[in-house]
């Protein structure tokens, strides 16, 4: 869940129709950019925490998938599917796809919360953004909200699904790659309700701005994730628990699964 990584130089086209759309390494076809530039923007009454902005990290440059942003989805690059979704959610004032702290700096417009938005969720369900949203407008005492399901049995072992144990009020306690909790037979707890961590993330604005400052923590580094930083550093994080089927884009070969999907749902 990258949010800040060392600047580069970037550019901002301009958007449609008076509103803009800020993009950072990742040059879209004319028909992507065109879809992509249209921000959604509207004022909501004051309130604490009450303006929010979505951003869509965009990375062209994937290990595993080279120029996945870019991946036709029945007919639509990847990046263009997600802004669709999020595009339904009704708590963001504006989104955009750029790195978070860097977006943040660039907007002219104040927000109190900024959403980090996976690029390769493009069946990212609306309702999670606006609990994400509003998980940090109920918890003052919060400065990161992120959302988590229950774990599949057979993503137990897969040290790409992060897992994540809470305290009793919703706040986080640990993330891990490992099996968490891991009980002392070694064997996972079928009666257990593990828990997968999903990847989007909300952040307090002023929170965001120091962020990259703290040194990296050694949990954060043995782990590589990124939100043990915030925890190690002593602040909270309130997480939302959803019911849903985790659906990113980390290979080739799940752009089918997730072109089946969403035929499956009339989302085309």
């Amino acid at each position: 869940m990258p949010i800040c990584p060392p600047s580069s130089d970037s550019s901002s086209p301009p958007g449609l129709g008076g509103r803009t759309l800020i993009f950072h390494g990742l040059a879209l076809g004319a028909a992507a950019a065109a879809a992509a530039a249209a921000a959604y923007l509207y004022r909501r009454p004051g309130g604490f925490r009450s303006r929010a902005v979505g951003i869509i990290p965009a990375r062209f440059a994937s290990s595993r998938f080279e120029g996945k942003p870019l991946a036709p989805i029945l007919g639509k690059p990847m990046i263009q599917r997600t802004w669709e979704r999020v595009m339904l959610a009704s708590s963001l004032d504006h989104v955009g796809s750029e790195r978070c702290c860097e977006a943040l700096q660039k907007l002219n417009k104040h927000y109190d919360i900024v959403v980090n938005i996976q690029g390769d969720e493009p069946l990212i369900e609306p309702e999670i953004i606006d609990g994400v949203v509003m998980a940090l407008q109920r918890a003052p005492d919060a400065v990161f909200s992120t959302a988590v399901t229950a774990l599949k049995p057979e993503d137990a072992s897969d040290t790409n699904r992060v897992k994540c144990v809470l305290d009793n009020q919703g706040y986080a306690i640990y993330f891990s790659r490992g099996l968490l909790p891991f009980n002392k037979s070694g064997k996972v707890n079928p009666q257990f309700p593990y828990l997968l961590h999903l990847g989007i993330a909300g952040f307090d604005s002023k929170f965001l701005k120091i962020y990259p400052e703290l040194p990296p923590t050694p949990l954060q580094l043995e782990e590589d994730l990124e939100q043990l930083k915030v925890l190690e550093n002593g602040y909270r994080m309130k997480v939302i628990k959803v019911d849903h089927d985790a659906h990113g884009v980390d290979a080739p070969e799940d752009v089918e699964k997730i072109e089946a999907l969403m035929r499956a749902r009339n989302i085309l």
